[in-house]
């Protein structure tokens, strides 16, 4: 399925591997192809590897089921040259900038603002394109960048379907605490979510800050304890997320409800927590049951008998959004009319309002998802599997609220 090829930089000490090369080479049809780099391996390659998946599914169905895709009369395959970037932000961004420099106009993001944030310094400065779904930092978004874009609302706008969930709940929450890394997105992700739920009425017991790298959260959780708060929110990724539930559960530190914005979506969540990740709760940018169509796979549903039908690697929301990302492309390169014009596929992109799979993808003026039509659903581990428990429209349970104490989990 993939093709992978092992470089090395000679000189540098840069290591260029795995490079994977999607799709079957078409010698007879032009190519598109997109460049980037993923944490394969490293902190972020969980989802890293998710993001991966969801990019190779896209440019699989495009090539295999669609026969290529017609852009200005004429066919093309697509093709994905994507570095393993090992979580490391240094690393990955000399993989980019080597890309840059021979010649690649179109890039994929990484998974993790820390990453996303200096390589699209790179891209955007070179006059290329970066479609992702790895990074919701503010930062990416506000700092006069035209040529990036996001499909997820930045991290300040992502909080506001979890405080409406939060006025759902019988019987009301009263208090909420926050625990948070210092990194790019979590941290602004935290300060938007405080916002949020200080103007829907809740009060606010604590808001502490973790080093962005942590193996020890004891004594923040000692502080959890002594406040007793109703719902604890945790803006972290996915490995804090499960250190902090087990450590939780080996200090019997219960709460109403938590709240992990990464970590709750994943298998390995669940494999690393077993019984215990049942009744945590967390964020989802796609559902397989959503009313969602588009002219690429079909319906949502479709995508996901498609992926699995291909893929054995379970299916999250994060497969959904690196397909959408290379969905987002194609549908503006077939708007513009070309594969080679970059200012005119980037005014495409930005004026992009096109039905999908994985729903109405448009961009605010700043290039990140609009907060509306692309923001997250809310979804709580039941019985071993994710059950979408907001908005009521897209429901498929009902919110376990107060989940009972760890020791009591089945």
């Amino acid at each position: 399925m993939d093709r992978r090829a092992f470089l090395k930089a000679t000189g540098t000490g840069l290591v260029l591997a795995p490079a994977v090369l999607s799709g079957r080479a078409y010698a007879q049809d032009a190519i598109i192809q997109f460049g980037g780099s993923v944490p394969m391996t490293g902190a972020a390659s969980e989802t890293g590897l998710n993001v991966k998946f969801g990019y190779d599914c896209a440019v699989k169905f495009i090539n295999e089921k669609m026969g290529g895709v017609d852009i200005g009369g004429k066919k093309y395959r697509l093709a994905l040259n994507l570095f393993d970037d090992a979580s490391d932000p240094a690393r990955a961004t000399s993989l980019i900038q080597k890309q840059v420099d021979e010649g690649v106009n179109f890039f994929l993001g990484s998974f993790g603002s820390n990453i996303v944030l200096p390589t699209c310094a790179i891209t955007e400065a070179a006059g290329r394109l970066m479609v992702q779904a790895g990074g919701g930092s503010d930062l990416i978004f506000t700092q006069g960048r035209r040529r990036v874009f996001g499909l997820f609302p930045r991290a300040s706008r992502q909080f506001a379907s979890t405080a409406a969930m939060f006025k759902t709940l019988k019987p009301q929450p009263q208090t909420i605490m926050f625990i948070y890394t210092n990194d790019a997105f979590s941290k602004v992700s935290a300060e938007g979510a405080r916002k949020e739920v200080e103007a829907a009425g809740y009060k606010v017991l604590d808001s502490i800050a973790l080093p962005a790298q942590v193996s020890d959260v004891t004594d923040a959780l000692g502080t959890v304890r002594a406040a007793n708060p109703d719902i604890l929110v945790c803006s972290t990724h996915d490995a804090v997320s499960i250190l902090i539930a087990r450590q939780m559960v080996a200090t019997n530190t219960n709460v109403k409800m938590l709240y992990q914005t990464l970590g709750p979506q994943t298998a390995a969540y669940m494999e690393a927590l077993g019984k215990f990740s049942n009744g945590v709760v967390g964020a989802s940018y796609w559902d397989e049951n959503a009313k969602y169509k588009g002219s690429i796979f079909g319906s949502a549903k479709d995508f996901a008998e498609y992926y699995r039908a291909n893929f054995n690697r379970p299916l999250t929301y994060h497969m959904a959004s690196g397909a959408g990302c290379i969905v987002a492309y194609v549908e503006a390169m077939k708007k513009a009319g070309t594969v080679s014009d970059r200012n005119a596929i980037r005014d495409a992109l930005a004026g992009l309002d096109q039905e999908t799979f994985y729903g109405r993808i448009k961009f605010t003026p700043q290039g990140d998802g609009d907060p509306v039509l692309l923001g997250p659903m809310v979804v709580q581990r039941q019985k071993g599997n994710l059950a979408v428990v907001y908005p009521t429209e897209a429901a498929t349970a009902a919110a376990i609220y107060p989940a009972p104490p760890w020791q009591e989990r089945t």
